[in-house]
């Protein structure tokens, strides 16, 4: 997420309260999480497993619980708290904005688009031209939308994340000040959900076209003219390469990478990477070739047993 400008180290510290360390002229950017991260950002990190991924990542700042050696040209910040102070900065630089009407007067809508009745339109929207946007369609805030996008009823683009820490007596819920991207010559099937990234973008590419009823997590990016079918769950931070195609009521876990061309098999249970151009079936997956020879194997257990029981 970018600021509106530059700010320094003691701006930030000031703002949450937090202890600088380490280089005070750095200029502060914006705030992303580790996999996005970029210099002149700052990263939080609250568990001492993740310490060093973080101090020696592209941050130029971290957001740390523990007073630890600064990294040579980095600044720290010292929290007793870095997940409540991450929250604090997206509220201090993305708050929420109440919506005084359906259709936002700062939402840009290009020629040639038709919005049906019942449409929510978010502050600083873009729409391209030549869009249709169906009935009871809900665009959030800062949502980016290409050319010649057709959006079925019921779509929900920019939610919140569904990202929480778990505390010893609720659920605390990390912030999203993040976005969504739909580029152009995208279609969203009736009901589909795609939710806002934490703190970067969550993005269909050009092309890929989206059936009825699919979640789409935070960050995710789905590459060009891929399909995917109904009722696919998509958690936060995956990879989609390019034209790939996932049947009905896929499951894939966060963090994962599916290869260009891959073709995921309708059920399936996606808990690692897919390479390109290989086909996957099964929960958990493999290829489908192996994992077809498995299940033939398989109805041969009672048989096998059988012979084997007239033998003892």
């Amino acid at each position: 997420m970018d600021f509106p400008k530059p700010y320094t180290l003691n701006t930030i510290a000031d703002i949450i309260g937090a202890k600088p360390v380490g280089n005070k002229d750095v200029l502060i950017t914006g705030m992303n999480e580790i996999h996005v991260i970029n210099a002149g950002e700052i990263v939080f990190v609250d568990h001492p497993k993740y310490y060093d991924k973080a101090l020696y990542s592209k941050a130029s700042v971290i957001l740390i619980n523990k007073e630890v050696e600064c990294p040579d040209g980095k600044a720290l910040l010292i929290s007793e708290d870095p997940f409540r102070d991450f929250n604090t900065l997206t509220d201090f630089f993305n708050h929420f904005k109440k919506a005084e009407k359906s259709i936002s007067d700062s939402a840009h809508i290009g020629e040639g688009t038709i919005i049906q009745p019942n449409v929510f339109i978010g502050h600083d929207v873009k729409i391209g031209k030549h869009c249709v946007i169906h009935a009871n369609v809900s665009i959030y805030d800062g949502v980016e939308i290409g050319d010649n996008v057709i959006i079925h009823s019921g779509v929900v683009l920019g939610a919140d994340a569904f990202y929480y820490k778990n505390r010893q007596t609720h659920h605390d819920k990390l912030k999203s000040g993040g976005s969504v991207v739909i580029e152009s010559d995208v279609e969203l099937g009736a009901n589909s959900t795609i939710d806002k990234g934490v703190t970067a973008k969550t993005i269909i590419k050009k092309g890929t076209k989206i059936d009825n009823q699919v979640q789409i997590g935070h960050d995710t990016i789905v590459g060009e003219r891929c399909i995917i079918a109904a009722q696919v769950g998509i958690a936060g931070c995956v990879v989609v390469e390019d034209e790939v195609t996932i049947w009905g009521q896929v499951g894939i876990a966060s963090g994962l990478t599916i290869g260009k061309k891959a073709i995921i098999l309708a059920t399936s249970g996606i808990s690692k990477d897919c390479q390109p151009g290989i086909t996957y079936f099964g929960s958990p997956a493999s290829d489908v070739r192996k994992k077809y020879r498995e299940l033939a194997s398989v109805s041969k257990l009672p048989e096998v047993l059988s012979k084997l029981k007239k033998r003892i």
